[in-house]
């Protein structure tokens, strides 16, 4: 071969890349064939399980499709929950009665199916959350039927079905400013209730992220802490509102307590730092004595400790004690809340090692600032129902009492 040729690709063989070339997808097919089965076997949800056992449809292509027909009965249009074309059957959740005894052999059912092919239970959640977002498309007793049937999937533990599905599409603000959230979660609550318990439900909210605050199920008109009340008193839930108030109550004195926290920090003047706590007890209508409480607590966490150095520790609360003598004084008012002030006392002394030997000195501190009277001192010496640490502190207490005494007699 001359060099002036050029060299040739004769007889070379090129490769190519073979391509996968999918079959189109038919779910309108499958969903015929799914609706088939159930009318073969008149519904008999047994039979029809075992029937889709033995077939060969492709469950991993058309999930949606299949869990689309177990709801109800056929095939929905794209993107809605209307029928589409196609066949359908007269046993699905939508079209069965709106009771549990209903419902329930549908939720076993998909538990049967579930367990068989576990990875239908994305396809559970894809149009469980398609359908609780489109709520206004179904009528009421519709919307009745899946809130039993999502109450009755918890129940069952439908195959760990994460109750974040279910709750947080739910808080669309059309949704919710309609009442239909409100609509479904009282149907839920009320369902779920009669088998479990309400820890049972709290953990399930708090699972589903929506537990710190259940107002957002409320439309805005009804938004607030009374309106939940009324509500759900109404629906005969009176446990879920009294674990409502009691959250709704706990939020509000961590609030508080932090508040002051930063302000005692900042040394914020002490007739602001009143302020506040009058401020705060009216808007959040604050028992006198969880003020006393917080109070108490607020000021022994400002104390700077220095660590084990036992007398520098006993100086540094003392002095705090005498820093804020005011503000307690302000808010014990009476003589219960002082001895709920001693008995506060008595419990920190006891759970700290820090203050165990401090109880005497606290309690004088507070004498002599004038929060504690002499009164509540002799109360608690001789009648205090506290029994944490209670032998020890009395005995540390016997020689300032006996003081109190000797000087009671002589005036």
């Amino acid at each position: 071969m001359s060099s002036k040729e050029k060299p040739t690709l004769g007889g070379t063989r090129i490769k190519t890349r073979k391509r996968n070339i999918a079959a189109p997808l038919d779910p309108a097919a499958f969903a015929d064939a799914v609706v088939q089965i159930y009318l073969d076997n008149a519904g008999d949800l047994e039979l029809v399980a075992r029937s889709l056992e033995s077939s060969d449809l492709n469950f991993s292509r058309y999930g949606d499709t299949f869990i689309e027909v177990v709801f109800t009965g056929g095939r929905t249009q794209p993107g809605t929950t209307k029928p589409d074309e196609g066949e359908r059957h007269p046993y699905s959740i939508i079209d069965c009665d709106a009771k549990r005894e209903a419902i329930l052999p549908s939720v076993i059912y998909i538990q049967k199916i579930l367990r068989r092919r576990p990875f239908l239970i994305k396809n559970l959640e894809n149009v469980m959350r398609r359908f609780l977002q489109s709520l206004e498309l179904f009528e009421e007793n519709e919307t009745k039927k899946l809130a039993i049937f999502t109450a009755l999937a918890f129940s069952q533990k439908l195959s760990g079905l994460p109750p974040e599905t279910v709750f947080q599409p739910l808080l669309k603000d059309n949704l919710v400013a309609k009442g239909l959230v409100l609509l479904f979660i009282t149907d839920f609550f009320k369902e779920y209730l009669i088998d479990n318990s309400l820890d049972d439900l709290i953990s399930i909210l708090k699972r589903g992220k929506v537990e710190e605050n259940l107002l957002n199920f409320l439309p805005s008109a009804k938004r607030s802490p009374e309106g939940f009340s009324e509500h759900f008193t109404k629906e005969g839930l009176v446990a879920l509102v009294e674990y409502n108030e009691k959250k709704i109550f706990e939020v509000k004195l961590k609030e508080m307590k932090s508040a002051l926290t930063t302000q005692l920090t900042e040394e914020v003047d002490i007739s602001e730092v009143i302020e506040t706590v009058k401020q705060r007890v009216k808007d959040a209508k604050l028992p006198d004595i969880e003020v006393v409480r917080i109070l108490w607590d607020v000021i022994m966490d400002a104390v700077q400790w220095s660590g084990k150095n036992q007398q520098q520790n006993a100086n540094s609360a003392l002095r705090q004690v005498k820093t804020w003598a005011k503000l307690l004084n302000t808010f014990c008012t009476n003589g219960k809340l002082e001895l709920e002030l001693m008995y506060k006392v008595q419990m920190q002394c006891y759970e700290d090692a820090k203050l165990m030997k401090l109880f005497p000195e606290i309690v004088r501190s507070l004498y002599d600032q004038d929060v504690l009277a002499e009164d509540t001192i002799l109360h608690w010496f001789r009648k205090g129902t506290n029994q944490k640490g209670r032998q020890n502190f009395v005995k540390a207490l016997e020689s300032f009492v006996n003081w109190l005494e000797e000087a009671e007699e002589e005036e």
